[in-house]
């Protein structure tokens, strides 16, 4: 019942955004409609998918504790998991109702219908998503275990209820109880990402505040409904297409025959192709869903091991953050006043420089890797591999290339690929197997579902944390630093870590980019060089385990089990930090090309 309307909608959005493209530049008549339409259908599409996700059980939680533990507390803690975010679904589907019907007031621009029609999808899907969440609790079979469960999740819920005249006395160090211990306690048990940042937000407003829990569930709805966020679906059913097509099979050949002799060869292909496809779709977790499907297969044949993969995926991931063109680059100069043209110029240089350091990670783990059993391929063999391959090479640059000639917005520029790898693999490669189609639509609502509810609930964790005033104090303490501007840099540095792995990065810089950018201006950094390093001190936190929001989006991506790559990603994160910190104490990395 959920997962065909899901595929539909997948469907639905690549039909109307590629025929707002060809409408906009080939018949030079715009659909004014069309992206508004897409949108809507996008709310939808999420909060379908992320119903489908639930019952799959797939929504993103992180098991590197409950996956030690013996097999009968593993089972009750999993039991708790389900009733943690049933807890949190019961706290917002009411509201959720009741701000949908707020939106019945509200009528869209071009189409002229209630937005109601759009922001109906929060409480239909929350409500799907407490019917799965009480239908896996029968499924569980054994009641003493369920009832237990459900049980001290409802004392916790209680005593945190009783605590709230207490609460509402400590001031801001609320934050720190529900905004790291709470969080902490429950990702560390195993409740989903997104379900743990929900329930410590809306126990946050619901016992400290005055303000009603409608606004959480509108501000999760801000948080989904970034029209560039559109291409996170998309992207991820083109890798699928690209994969299924003979694409995939056909660009790993020639990166094979070229670097499949050198120690760690393509491990050096994710780095370099990280950095070709960034920030083209303005979503860090499409630009991982483009890239991995293409070689994690041949590197998982190769040997690599799985942990490894989603490590370097997810540290790639806070490499390429300064890239253009770049949502977070052009949402800082809106909100600093920072010439984009300058942080476009800028930013090419400092995901060199972290490039280079995780490359020598990979050499250093992989100088002595066996290659006995690898041929060097000769210069024929390259060669055709190479012509074979053009076809699937051209994709990356023609998506970057109808960007940056205004043929199609980062939103749309996805279906572009997508029309794309249906003709190459019908005519080129003769490869499309149709049955495919709709498993792969579901996983893509599944998996698209899965992130965009950690965007949704994260968002409105940036929103309680503004109204804290938290934000205002920030600024304060960090204007009084003492060192000047070596102390306020290192200082940036390591809150911008933190809040990078506890924010999105865009409600980050919102938040705090208009207050700390005037106090480095007057310690004398360069705006464009404290640019550049804030973004990628907050990649760094953004990518980094166990609070960071795009680590779990890159083993969403790779279907990677997130415990697996806590080892492996350090020695990246290490890396990532001393690049970041040579980017900070050499300015002309960041303005050498400015002029």
């Amino acid at each position: 019942m959920i997962e065909v309307p899901a595929a539909i909608l997948v469907v639905v959005e690549i039909a109307v955004l590629l025929a707002g493209v060809v409408a906009r530049y080939a018949l030079h008549k715009p659909l004014i409609w069309s992206d508004e339409l897409a949108s809507i259908l996008f709310l939808w599409l999420a909060m379908l998918g992320a119903v489908v996700a639930f019952q799959r059980g797939e929504h993103m939680r992180m098991t590197a504790l409950v996956g030690k533990v013996a097999p009968p507390v593993r089972a009750f803690l999993d039991v708790v998991a389900i009733a943690a975010a049933l807890a949190f679904l019961l706290l917002v589907v009411e509201p959720a109702f009741e701000f949908a019907a707020e939106e019945a007031f509200i009528t869209t621009p071009a189409l002229e219908i209630p937005n109601s029609w759009r922001a109906a999808a929060i409480p239909v899907g929350l409500g799907f998503m407490i019917l799965s969440a009480l239908l896996r609790l029968v499924e569980a079979g054994n009641w003493r275990l369920v009832l237990g469960a459900v049980g001290v999740v409802a004392l916790l819920v209680a005593g945190m209820a009783l605590l709230q005249p207490v609460l509402e006395g400590l001031g801001n160090l609320n934050l720190l109880i529900f905004f790291v211990v709470i969080v902490a306690a429950s990702v560390f048990a195993g409740v989903p990402i997104a379900f743990a940042f929900g329930l410590a937000t809306a126990g946050y407003i619901a016992l400290t505040t005055d303000t009603p829990m409608l606004v959480v569930v509108g501000r999760m709805d801000e948080g989904m409904s970034h029209l560039i966020l559109l291409s996170v679906p998309l992207f991820v059913f083109l890798g699928q297409l690209i994969e299924m097509t003979g694409m995939a099979r056909a660009m790993v050949g020639f990166l094979a025959s070229l670097l499949g002799h050198v120690r760690g060869g393509l491990s050096y292909v994710l780095v370099g192709a990280m950095y070709l496809v960034s920030g083209i779709s303005g979503s860090k977790a499409a630009d991982m869903a483009a890239v991995a499907p293409v070689l994690f297969p041949e590197m998982k044949a190769r040997g690599a091991k799985e942990g490894d993969l989603v490590a370097l995926l997810s540290a790639t991931g806070a490499q390429t953050e300064t890239i253009p063109p770049s949502l977070v680059l052009i949402t800082i100069g809106a909100v600093t006043g920072v010439s984009i043209s300058a942080l476009f110029t800028g930013g090419m240089l400092p995901g060199v420089v972290l490039g280079a350091a995780l490359c020598f990670v990979v050499w250093s783990r992989y100088r002595g890797e066996d290659l006995s059993h690898v041929r060097r391929a000769s210069g024929g063999e390259v060669g055709r591999a190479f012509l074979i391959s053009i076809p699937a090479i051209a994709l990356p640059f023609l998506i970057r290339a109808a960007v940056i000639e205004g043929v199609a917005t980062a939103t749309e520029v996805s279906t572009l690929g997508i029309a794309y790898a249906v003709l190459v693999g019908l005519l080129v490669y003769r490869k499309f197997d149709w049955r495919r189609l709709r498993p792969m639509l579901v996983d893509t609502a599944a998996l698209s579902g899965a992130i965009l509810l950690i965007i949704g609930a994260a968002t409105g964790m940036a929103w309680a944390l503004t109204q804290s005033g938290f934000s205002g104090d920030l600024a304060r303490v960090m204007a009084g630093l003492p060192g000047g501007a070596i102390g306020f840099m290192a200082v940036s540095i390591v809150a911008f870590v933190i809040l990078g792995s506890v924010l999105e990065g865009i409600p980050a810089i919102v938040l705090f980019g208009p207050l700390l950018f005037p106090i480095a201006r007057q310690v004398g950094i360069h705006e464009v060089h404290y640019s550049m390093v804030v973004i990628l001190a907050m990649g760094i936190g953004l990518f980094a385990p166990p609070f960071g929001v795009g680590y779990y989006a890159a083993c969403a991506i790779s279907r990677i089990h997130p415990d697996q790559g806590m080892r492996p990603i350090l020695g990246y994160v290490m890396a990532l930090m001393i690049g970041l910190l040579v980017v900070a104490a050499v300015p002309w990395i960041s303005i050498g090309f400015l002029g």
